[in-house]
């Protein structure tokens, strides 16, 4: 991770060199992402990483994701083309990883510094970078390091140090506080959950993620998590500021989850990128299910826990995505 330090350290100084030509857009075939009304998902993979988190293939997996989902062909163009050009100039943009699992199931170090790699090449300053979760216990399971102050750097602390807001927000059978990082800090949220199966919700991906901004996500959970994952979603801060999804599906564990569970673990190598909050959790439900068959698990409907949340959260109420595959547009990479 030294490597990827430096870099953080020297962009920060404006000494990196920006725009550079992406030679793996051109090569990834891309420039036709876009089909009107549907939504766009982006499964990147290399299979060549088999578990093994090398910095320049997570790197170059990202520029491929990025370059696939956006159809620009330089990694600043993709990136510019995500995020809204008034958070670029000196807003704050969050990443909410995920880092309950412990250090054999959680989003990797070496996506999220890659995200941060990138995102300075695009414009935005290193203090203007928060990588975030609930606490310092979660960040160092992510192998990141706490850093509150230093804006000459990315910055790195949880809610136990910025804590929650006093007043109680709800929607639907959501009643809790947010995150005051989300709230006050974060003017826009990149999330990076980690793909995982989940003994309650079936699957955990990029809904599911949004239980670490809560103060006390475990009143969220009865009926398989089904409608709370949707409902909290709906809560204006959540809805409005987390605008992307780069999920983390370089590991994976398909039984047991979320903790972390050896026995169960697989190598999906692959990252998931999408906008679609709910399409992106349907593509990952899929992906959850084919492993379980390859594994001779019962799907996760006859185990009593389907995600019945995603179906929820694209209902006429909720509103918040599409969960039918006529209307995406997933592109595998």
């Amino acid at each position: 991770m030294n490597d990827r330090r430096d870099f953080l350290k020297t962009a920060a100084t404006g000494a990196v060199l920006l725009g550079t030509q992406s030679t793996l857009a051109m090569a990834a075939g891309i420039g036709k992402p876009e089909q009107p009304g549907k939504a766009r998902v982006v499964i990147a993979r290399d299979a060549s990483l088999k578990g093994v988190m090398d910095e320049t293939k997570v790197l170059a997996l990202l520029d491929k994701a990025m370059a696939s989902y956006t159809g620009r062909q330089t990694q600043v163009e993709a990136w510019k083309h995500v995020i809204p050009a008034n958070i670029l100039a000196g807003k704050t943009i969050g990443l909410k990883v995920n880092g309950l699992g412990g250090r054999g199931i959680s989003t990797h170090a070496v996506l999220i510094m890659a995200v941060c790699e990138r995102l300075q090449q695009a414009g935005v300053a290193a203090g203007n970078i928060v990588v975030w979760d609930r606490g310092a216990r979660d960040l160092a399971a992510c192998g990141m390091t706490v850093n509150t102050s230093d804006r000459s750097k990315v910055r790195c602390y949880g809610s136990d140090v910025a804590g929650y807001e006093d007043q109680q927000e709800a929607w639907g059978t959501a009643r809790i506080r947010l995150a005051k990082l989300l709230t006050r800090e974060c003017d826009m949220v990149i999330n990076l959950p980690i793909l995982k199966d989940h003994e309650m919700a079936g699957i955990t991906f990029s809904m599911k993620n949004m239980y670490g901004v809560v103060d006390k996500p475990n009143t969220l959970h009865a009926n398989n998590c089904n409608p709370s994952v949707a409902d909290l979603n709906c809560i204006p801060a959540i809805r409005t500021k987390v605008r992307l999804t780069i999920g983390d599906a370089l590991t994976s564990v398909c039984q047991g989850g979320p903790v972390f569970h050896p026995e169960h673990l697989w190598y999906p190598n692959a990252l998931i990128v999408g906008e679609d909050r709910v399409a992106v959790d349907h593509t990952a439900w899929q992906l959850i299910e084919g492993q379980r068959k390859t594994a001779g698990l019962p799907d996760l409907a006859t185990a009593g826990r389907a995600p019945k949340y995603i179906a929820t959260a694209a209902d006429a109420e909720h509103r918040l995505g599409v969960n039918d595959p006529q209307h995406m547009h997933l592109m595998e990479v």
